[in-house]
């Protein structure tokens, strides 16, 4: 793999990997180490020996789940047989800029542990495919939908924390507006007809997923209630995409107190089929925005 943070050959989603900050170079830096640990057929369980750790931490760190020491890469570039010293250097630097704490370490107080996983992931992604079946999808909401969704998850939340989490949402949007990250939602046409926060916040909330419609790096489809039973029946799933080639996508199943992360091949064809099917079976973006405009027309009739 090579660890530069050039732009690769493809310009349609694959952007260049410092626009994911620090989560995406774990995801390469512990790619590049699983490839070396492989290639010298050494064992997930010997490597994590050497680092006075377990197999399952060898995993995590493969996968850019967890922050490296600089101590542990070291000690493992050793086992690896990696001994020129430009070589090392790079990687120990690697080690320096991915342990930078992402933007969102201003919010760790409202945030799980599992749901920090998720939102490196998010800031790291290139294209994130979406199917959400009852509410709008987050990077989508506008403020006072989210502002009214919130509560809902949070009954005692106070107007403080409200306010922070309704900002975090808000900021996690910033790469879309700017076209640095691409998103195909399909959302159930439920999802648009649950009224959240009252008939001023949904109309604008509509108007608002009429115009993200018109945007290149945005595609939105809606599946209808004719459409019958659908591939989705398993629930709301998302699909993340990176920039770095070589990294796998990730499927992330969000449940009510932690969240599934997906990224063995055979689940990720499985969960590529689902969204396939349901992309088939949705109105077509055009379509949806008529069905958008028909939904605005209804609510302000």
């Amino acid at each position: 793999m090579n660890l530069s943070t050039s732009p690769s050959k493809d310009p349609g989603d694959r952007p260049s990997a410092l626009a994911g900050g620090p989560t995406v170079l774990r995801m390469m830096l512990g790619a590049q180490l699983r490839k070396l640990r492989e290639d010298r057929n050494i064992s997930a369980e010997q490597a994590g020996y050497t680092i006075r750790a377990s197999h399952s931490k060898i995993s995590r760190m493969e996968t850019g789940r967890v922050g490296f020491k600089e101590r542990d890469v070291a000690d493992l570039l050793t086992l690896y047989g990696v001994a020129d010293p430009d070589e090392r250097a790079a990687m120990l630097e690697l080690v320096s800029r991915a342990n930078e704490p992402g933007w969102w370490h201003n919010y760790n107080d409202l945030l799980p542990n599992w749901f920090e996983i998720y939102m490196g992931l998010e800031g790291a992604a290139s294209l994130i495919r979406t199917y959400e079946l009852q509410f709008v999808p987050g990077l989508l909401q506008t403020e006072g939908y989210a502002r009214a969704l919130i509560p809902l998850g949070f009954p005692e939340i106070t107007d403080d924390e409200l306010d922070r989490r309704v900002q975090l949402r808000m900021r996690r949007q910033s790469r879309l507006h700017a076209g640095d990250l691409r998103v195909w939602a399909i959302v159930d046409e439920n999802a648009l007809r649950r009224p959240i926060g009252g008939k001023s916040v949904m109309r604008e909330q509509v108007e608002h997923l009429i115009e993200l419609s018109t945007r290149q790096n945005v595609t939105i489809q809606v599946l209808p209630f004719n459409a019958g039973g659908h591939a989705g029946v398993s629930g709301a799933f998302s699909l993340l995409r990176f920039p770095e080639e070589t990294l796998p996508d990730i499927a992330y199943l969000e449940q009510l107190t932690s969240a599934l992360y997906l990224d063995k091949p055979a689940d990720i064809d499985r969960y590529l089929q689902v969204m396939n099917r349901l992309a088939l079976e949705a109105a077509q973006p055009e379509e949806s925005r008529d069905m958008l405009t028909r939904v605005l027309t209804n609510r302000t009739a």
